[in-house]
């Protein structure tokens, strides 16, 4: 298995988790702890060792009448697969096909590669910039294109970003 294939099937089995983190507790993975607008969680796969992720929902959904399933942003880190902070998006309906999704945080842009409902950073270098940006910033705007043509702007709070991530850190050494 390539690495960027082992890293895609690592994060989509953290975002699974996630999902089900957001709305309620998952089995198996344990509140780290509540910071403003994002939960730090951590969990563990018998496979593959600990697994911590911080998420949160957004703050605004525009437009605001569009249907969709819940709406993450997701930073997770596995440390036995020397995976840290990898962020993905899940954003609620199918993208477009072909189409990726842009985040940005104060004047920077990064382009996420979509699959189903699903974004990722294509670049593991892109992923240190991203989490740089957003331990100094207060908001963070996700633009996707559902597969029926709707254009999505989700906009999170990043206040408790750094403590989230810290306590993520700590949690998964």
């Amino acid at each position: 298995m390539t690495p960027t294939l082992r890293r895609t099937l690592f994060t989509v089995i953290g975002i699974a988790i996630a999902c089900g983190a957001a709305a309620a507790q998952p089995a198996g993975s344990t509140l780290l702890g509540n910071f403003d607008a994002w939960e730090t969680y951590k969990g563990n796969d018998s496979g593959r060792g600990a697994v911590c992720y911080v998420v949160s929902q957004p703050q605004t959904k525009e437009p605001a009448t569009a249907k969709r399933d819940a709406v993450y942003f997701l930073i997770t880190s596995w440390p036995g697969q020397k995976v840290a902070n990898e962020p993905s998006i899940i954003i609620g309906y199918a993208f477009k096909g072909g189409s990726e999704a842009t985040v940005q945080v104060g004047s920077d842009k990064f382009q996420f590669f979509t699959k189903d409902d699903g974004a990722w950073l294509a670049a593991r270098e892109e992923e240190q910039k991203l989490i740089t940006a957003i331990r100094s910033a207060a908001e963070l705007t996700v633009k996707g294109m559902s597969k029926r043509g709707t254009l999505t702007t989700d906009t999170y709070s990043l206040k408790g970003i750094s403590a989230a991530l810290d306590k993520a850190a700590e949690g998964c050494k």
